[in-house]
């Protein structure tokens, strides 16, 4: 169940990422071609750097949580196997 709810919250996030960040950009007012300051650029031409930070630990964070949620549920499922064969080798039977 874990699993369902942290595959949605990173579709949700995906989702809402391109849509942003479109929202952001807008087409080049005219071509330079001489070297010009950032702090020097107008509003529309500066890409923040702050929503793709954002989404890049988001990623990571989901990722990681996701790897972590999979290798426990693993370790789950062979601690279970591992109980069986030891209650099987104390009654002296195998399956």
């Amino acid at each position: 169940m874990t699993l369902r709810r942290l595959a949605v919250v990173f579709v949700f996030v995906l989702a809402l990422t391109p849509g942003a960040l479109a929202q952001q950009q807008q087409p080049p007012a005219q071509p330079t071609d001489e070297f010009v300051p950032v702090s020097e650029l107008p509003p529309q031409e500066q890409l923040p750097s702050a929503p793709l930070v954002v989404a890049a630990y988001a990623f990571v964070w989901l990722a990681l949580g996701g790897y972590v949620v999979s290798v426990a549920r693993r370790l789950t499922g062979v601690q279970r196997e591992v109980d069986r064969l030891e209650a099987d080798v104390k009654r002296g039977t195998r399956a």
